[in-house]
């Protein structure tokens, strides 16, 4: 059928360069925007990459909001990218080892993607919920909600959708920072040149991934 990659091969994977990763990534999200997507044949790229082993060349961490799914809104296929998902989209130990693994497996990327009107970080901004897990987690983003109050001048509040949105921005702006601090491998990796570590923002009316805008480097608001 034309137009329908196989997986991809670990030499492919290992060809390509940590800016190209990146910019694959954007390329992909631009496909989605404009209704363009590549044609894969799902079903045979499941049987080889079971056959022949995966090659990722990204890593993406995301909230778990149901209206994100991440290989569609970059248009990558099956064997493209790592996913680890938690709400708010923060670092904690076993998002960090799930991204070194990935690392460790040849990613180029790790993108960090927020999202507008993050229920997560609404209920942060909130407050506690009287659900004793659900508030544990929600405490993870509780730092970017100080930060934005500082920066902003702002009461902290899920009806102010400008704050809501600074502190989605901190929040990411955080976790990259958290995962180079919590992770010598990706930290090295980063330093020596063989991995980008990108920050990004996912507008859910419109589909667009701002990857890298505001982003890069370890500046917190």
């Amino acid at each position: 059928m034309a137009n329908c990659p196989d997986a991809r091969t670990q030499d492919e994977q290992q060809a390509i360069k940590p800016e190209e990763a990146v910019q694959m990534l954007k390329d992909g999200n631009k496909r989605f925007v404009d209704d363009d997507m590549i044609n894969y044949c799902y079903d045979k790229m499941a049987e080889q990459s079971a056959k022949n082993g995966q090659f990722p060349f990204g890593a993406v961490l995301c909230c778990v909001d149901s209206r994100i799914p991440l290989e569609r809104v970059f248009d990558q296929a099956i064997g493209d990218l790592f996913v680890a998902r938690v709400a708010g989209n923060f670092i904690n130990t076993d998002i960090v080892g799930s991204l070194e693994f990935a690392v460790a497996s040849g990613v180029k990327a790790v993108l960090i993607l927020g999202h507008t009107a993050c229920g997560a970080v609404k209920g942060a901004c909130d407050g506690a919920t009287g659900l004793p897990a659900l508030d544990s987690m929600l405490g993870n983003i509780q730092p970017a909600v100080q930060a934005a109050i500082t920066s902003t001048g702002r009461v902290a509040t899920s009806k102010d959708a400008a704050f809501v949105q600074a502190v989605a921005d901190v929040n990411v702006k955080m976790a990259m920072a958290d995962l180079r601090n919590q992770s010598a491998l990706i930290n090295g990796a980063v330093q020596n040149g063989t991995l980008k570590l990108i920050g990004g923002m996912y507008d859910l009316s419109s589909g667009v991934a701002r990857i890298g805008e505001d982003f890069e480097g370890n500046n917190i608001v």
